[in-house]
C-alpha cells in the first residue's frame, strides 16, 4: 500500500513538471511564432537550433531569422526571466511568511527599485561607463539598499526579527517609498510618460543586454532559495517547530529574504513594476501540486515563466499595433484570478 502511494506521488510529481515545462515551451514558441509577420513553429525551432549548433538553413528565409533571433527571442527569454524570478520569490516568501497572500513586493524591494529607475530618469543621471544601463544598474542598487533598511529597522525594534515584524516594516518602506515616487511624478515635465510607462512595466524593446543584466542575479537567486528548501518547509510550520528540528531560522531567514531581493530587484530593474505574478502563480501552484517547496519553487519558476511570457504577448498583440504595458495585462488576470482563490478559500474554510 505504501509503495504504491510513493509510486502514485512520484508520477504526480513527474507530470507537474512534464506540465510545467510543457506549458513554458509552448508559450515560447507561440510567442516568438506569432506577431505582425508570422513565423512558422518549425521555422523556428530550426533558426534556433542552427544558431546554437552553428550549422546552415539557407532554405529559411532570412527576414525570418531577423525577427526570431534579434527581436522575438530575446524579448520572449526577459519576460520569461521576469516571471520566473518573481514567481520563485513569491513562492520563497510566501513559505517564510506563513502566508499565503505574501508576495516579493511585501518587503518594499519593487518600491525601492522603482526609486531608483524614477530618479534615474527623473535627474537624467547617466553613470560613466555604464551609459544607457544606468537605470537597471541603480534600481538594483536601490533594491539592495531598501531589503538591508527593511531588515536593519526590523532587528532594530525586534532582535529576533519575527514575520510580523518584518511584514509591517516592509508595508511602512513601501508607502514611504511610493509617496516619494508620487512626488517625483508631480514634479516631473517632460519625462512623465516615461517614468508612468516604466512603472506599467515592459519587456519591449530590451534586447539581448538586459538578458545579460538580469540571468545573473536570476541564477544566484534561484540557486540560494533552492539549496534552502529544505529550511522553508521546516519555516513553513513556524519559527519555533524550525528550531526544534535544529535550523538556525535568523541565518535561513536572511538568506531567503536576502536571495528573494535579488530576484524582485533584478526583475523590476529590466522591466519595470509588474504586480501578481510573484502573489498568484506560486498560490496556483500550491493548490495544484502541494506546499512541499522542493517541488513548489521549480515549479512556480517555469509556470511564472511561462504565464507572463503569454501575457506578454497579450499585450502587444490584443491591440495591435498599440503595446500595452505589461502590468496592465498582469494585473487584469491576476486580480481576478486572486479574488477568485480568495473565495474559494473562505468557502472551504466555512466548509470545514
Amino acid at each position: 500500500m505504501q509503495k504504491r502511494f510513493t509510486q502514485n506521488f512520484l508520477t504526480n510529481k513527474y507530470m507537474a513538471y512534464f506540465i510545467a515545462i510543457a506549458f513554458f515551451l509552448g508559450s515560447m514558441l507561440l510567442a516568438i511564432s506569432i506577431g505582425t509577420v508570422h513565423v512558422p513553429i518549425l521555422d523556428i525551432i530550426q533558426i534556433i537550433g542552427a544558431n546554437i549548433f552553428q550549422y546552415s538553413i539557407d532554405h529559411i528565409d532570412p527576414m525570418f531569422t531577423n525577427i526570431v533571433m534579434n527581436i522575438r527571442l530575446p524579448r520572449v527569454l526577459l519576460a520569461g526571466l521576469v516571471g520566473a524570478s518573481l514567481a520563485i520569490a513569491g513562492a520563497a516568501f510566501q513559505g517564510l511568511l506563513r502566508n499565503p497572500l505574501a508576495d516579493p513586493y511585501t518587503l518594499g524591494v519593487s518600491s525601492g527599485a522603482s526609486v531608483g529607475a524614477v530618479l534615474t530618469i527623473f535627474l537624467n543621471i547617466s553613470l560613466p561607463f555604464i551609459g544607457e544601463f544606468t537605470l537597471p544598474f541603480l534600481s538594483i542598487l536601490f533594491s539592495f539598499m531598501t531589503i538591508l533598511l527593511v531588515l536593519l529597522f526590523a532587528q532594530r525594534i525586534e532582535r529576533s526579527m519575527k514575520v510580523e515584524t518584518i511584514i509591517l516594516t516592509g508595508v511602512i518602506f513601501s508607502s514611504f517609498l511610493g509617496a516619494f515616487i508620487s512626488l517625483m511624478i508631480a514634479l516631473t515635465g517632460n519625462e512623465l510618460r516615461q517614468i508612468i510607462s516604466w512603472l506599467l512595466g515592459s519587456v519591449s524593446m530590451r534586447g539581448w543586454e538586459y538578458i545579460k543584466i538580469i540571468f545573473p542575479f536570476f541564477t544566484i537567486g534561484s540557486i540560494l532559495l533552492l539549496m534552502n528548501v529544505n529550511e522553508l518547509n521546516a519555516m513553513s510550520f513556524g519559527e519555533e517547530r524550525a528550531q526544534h528540528l535544529g535550523v538556525n531560522v535568523q541565518r535561513r531567514k536572511m538568506l531567503v529574504l536576502i536571495a528573494g531581493s535579488i530576484l524582485t530587484g533584478a526583475a523590476v530593474a529590466v522591466s519595470g513594476a509588474i504586480g501578481f505574478v510573484g502573489l498568484v502563480i506560486p498560490h496556483l501552484t500550491r493548490i495544484l501540486w502541494g506546499p512541499d517547496h522542493k517541488h513548489l519553487l521549480p515549479l512556480s519558476l517555469l509556470t511564472g515563466s511561462g504565464f507572463l511570457i503569454l501575457a506578454d504577448l497579450v499585450a502587444r498583440t490584443i491591440i495591435s499595433p498599440t503595446e500595452l504595458p505589461i502590468g496592465v495585462i498582469t494585473s487584469l488576470i491576476g486580480a481576478p484570478v486572486f479574488a477568485i482563490i480568495l473565495i474559494g478559500r473562505k468557502r472551504k474554510e466555512r466548509r470545514g
